[in-house]
């Protein structure tokens, strides 16, 4: 069975890899609305309760390229299984904490798992697919990611309601066991020919890197980009990813192979993706405020309001996993952007007389947008990573969206509390500021008459549309890059196949059987 033909039962290896992908992406955003609620169980301040959530996003970021490496080095389906037996354990473990430390402790170790699994998921379809069909495969793929993180919040607030906060957890072991049944008994085991041993020093040095870095992006706007934690964690970042560098410029047999950056088919895509997901990471935390504190919506109301956003990326994939063959990735992804781009100009708009139907209509475009485009930005970038790479590609593609996301909440969201700040009426206390629901809090405590509360939603809602105004400009950005970037047409990398774990032999193809 050659590359051309695809696994015969690659179609179903999709559907194990669907479910591994999904109980990762579920718990991106399913603890937001737990949050309150594991607070009042620990009695825990709003730095640790901050810490619950970012404990996960941050090892599983700074993990992402390590990770990628060692399921090249040791095995794609042995990583899998690895990292979903790890987030499980810590699942059901993060469910019985005794404390938020604990909790804690447990959030680092589910990202962790998470990081373990997420490039090898793609990886594996990258050996199990024709170039051909792979766009298809990305778009089913996406979807169900998209799916996922936004059936995150309003499961969380059923879960929540129905049962405690302990159920956002629980509810991952199920989900875990169908993963790991479903990649044990069908995923093929494939690895790098070359055997070529672990950089322990550049494993420590990427990992501190892109953990400090992540950190200090996530950290910046609740401290301030100017607090010494913040800076150290950028100094951390800025040395330990130069010194990786250097070792790789320098080693015969690098971890990460940076001249893939050479190809502007990786490059190209790789930026085009980063920069849209600066417009689209923060886009879910902005409009939650937005709908419950100047709309008054309910939390699990609020989580609904993702539903037109997964539903436009299934619709969405349903092209762009097609149309590539038809009109080539370049096309799909400008078009795709551009759709993008008109959703953010609808969510502008929004003032405080809009309703449910104009946040829908802005997040179905936004939707839509990106499942055109993201099945041929991933099959481009990841094109041009030679298949017995392919753990290393996909961690890196995988790393451009953790970046960008983390530089769209901590660059968009300074940028929203700076203009809804100087939009508040003068002589406010500093802590009254802060953000829209301490401002609402503050007008309360004072026996406010509204109009306190009333010009807070307003300079809200304005510092919003500026926010929005701004993905706007980086949607097309991202159009851009990839129209002058990326060429007209993609061929894929040529390389060896990867090493079958049955066979032993670089080129043999049991491995993929």
């Amino acid at each position: 069975m050659g590359d051309e033909e695809g696994h015969p039962r690659r179609w179903a290896i999709l559907v194990a890899l669907c479910a591994a992908l999904l109980v990762i992406v579920i718990d991106n955003t399913v603890l937001h609305v737990a949050v309150p609620a594991i607070g009042d169980a620990f009695d825990a301040s709003a730095d640790q309760l901050q810490a619950v959530i970012d404990a996960y996003v941050v090892v599983f970021a700074g993990l992402l390229i390590t990770a990628g490496v060692l399921s090249d080095r040791y095995g794609r389906r042995r990583t899998l299984v690895l990292g979903l037996l790890v987030f499980g354990a810590a699942s059901a473990l993060a469910a019985t904490a005794p404390s938020v430390w604990w909790l804690i402790a447990m959030r680092s170790l589910m990202g962790v798992g998470a990081a373990l699994v997420m490039p090898a998921t793609l990886a594996v379809l990258i050996v199990v697919f024709p170039e051909p069909e792979r766009p298809r495969a990305f778009a089913v793929w996406s979807a169900v990611a998209s799916v996922g993180m936004a059936a995150g919040p309003p499961l969380g607030g059923a879960l929540v309601d129905m049962w405690s906060w302990a159920g956002v957890f629980l509810i991952n072991i199920p989900v875990v066991a169908v993963a790991l049944f479903g990649v044990v008994r069908l995923v093929p085991e494939t690895r790098a020919p070359d055997g070529r041993g672990l950089d322990l020093l550049g494993t420590v040095l990427v990992t501190a890197g892109m953990t400090g870095l992540v950190w200090a992006l996530i950290e910046a706007p609740v401290h301030g980009y100017t607090a010494p934690a913040v800076l150290a964690g950028a100094a951390v970042a800025l040395m330990a990813l130069a010194g990786f560098g250097i070792r790789q410029h320098r080693s015969a047999t690098p971890m990460v192979d940076l001249r893939l950056y050479r190809d502007r088919r990786f490059s190209g895509a790789g930026f085009a993706v980063a920069v849209m997901t600066i417009a689209t990471g923060s886009t879910l935390f902005v409009l939650s405020q937005y709908m419950q504190l100047v709309l008054g919506y309910s939390a699990f109301e609020t989580g609904l309001a993702a539903v037109p956003l997964a539903v436009g990326v299934v619709a969405g994939s349903t092209v762009g996993g097609r149309a590539p063959a038809r009109f080539g990735p370049r096309a799909c992804i400008v078009a795709g952007f551009t759709v993008t781009a008109a959703g953010f100009v609808v969510l502008a708009s929004l003032s405080e007389g809009s309703g449910y139907a104009t946040v829908s209509i802005g997040l179905a475009l936004a939707g839509v947008g990106s499942g055109v485009a993201g099945p041929s930005a991933t099959s481009t970038a990841l094109g041009a990573v030679p298949p017995e790479r392919a753990g290393m590609g996909s961690a890196l593609n995988d790393t451009h969206q953790q970046l960008g996301i983390a530089v769209g909440v901590a660059g968009l969201g300074s940028l929203l509390a700076t203009v809804y700040r100087g939009e508040l009426p003068d002589g406010l206390p500093d802590d009254a500021m802060s953000s829209l629901g301490a401002t609402l809090s503050h007008a309360r405590d004072h026996a406010d008459d509204g109009a306190l509360a009333d010009a807070a939603r307003s300079a809200f809602t304005d510092a919003q549309s500026v926010t929005m105004s701004v993905a706007v400009a980086a949607a097309l950005v991202g159009a851009a890059v990839a129209l002058f970037v990326l060429p007209g047409r993609t061929t894929g990398a040529t390389a060896p196949e990867p090493e079958s774990e049955e066979a032993g032999q670089p080129g043999s193809q049991r491995g993929a059987e």
